[in-house]
């Protein structure tokens, strides 16, 4: 990104939210993660909640597929941004992963978080990380909320693609 597109990586650095509610949301995903990690880790470590090494085999292949599909979704949207914002010129993004899905950066990043204790083997571990899909789904109904309000267009994508998250699910 530093090479190809450096506006895009200067926006995926930008953390500061400026809506509570997505701060909420912020320091809620940062105690999941940290917690899922340390849980994990401690699993793996103690040898509790250990599930079979097969299981960490097919966590890796998901985590590799994921952080491949992530950098897809980075290439196909310049206008993503870690905070809640339309930038100057911004236009709705509907193809590709965007014809699937409204939010497939999200989608891609429930995967790669519940892969990563799987990786470890850790059941406790992946049973924190399934909060994930719970604070994710108040970031996109804000998210959605403000995008309806504030970038042309995007009321009308809402309508061709349906799903928000996970193909005919939500």
């Amino acid at each position: 990104m530093m090479v190809k597109n450096p506006a895009l990586l200067k926006s995926r650095l930008d953390s500061k939210e400026k809506v509570s509610a997505q701060k909420t949301v912020v320091k809620q995903s940062a105690l999941m993660f940290i917690a899922g990690l340390i849980v994990s880790g401690l699993s793996y470590r103690y040898q509790f909640g250990i599930l079979p090494e097969s299981v960490s085999l097919f966590g890796c292949i998901l985590f590799l597929i994921s952080y491949a599909l992530y950098a897809e979704v980075l290439r196909e949207n310049t206008w993503l941004s870690r905070t809640i914002q339309v930038q100057d010129g911004q236009t709705v993004v509907d193809s590709g992963l965007y014809g699937i899905v409204r939010h497939p950066m999200y989608a891609i990043t429930l995967v790669l978080f519940l892969s990563m204790p799987l990786i470890l083997r850790s059941l406790p571990g992946f049973l924190v990380f399934l909060v994930y899909p719970f604070i994710i789904a108040s970031r996109i109904r804000s998210e959605e909320q403000f995008l309806n309000q504030n970038l042309p267009g995007y009321t009308e994508y809402t309508e061709k693609v349906r799903y928000r998250l996970i193909p005919y699910l939500w």
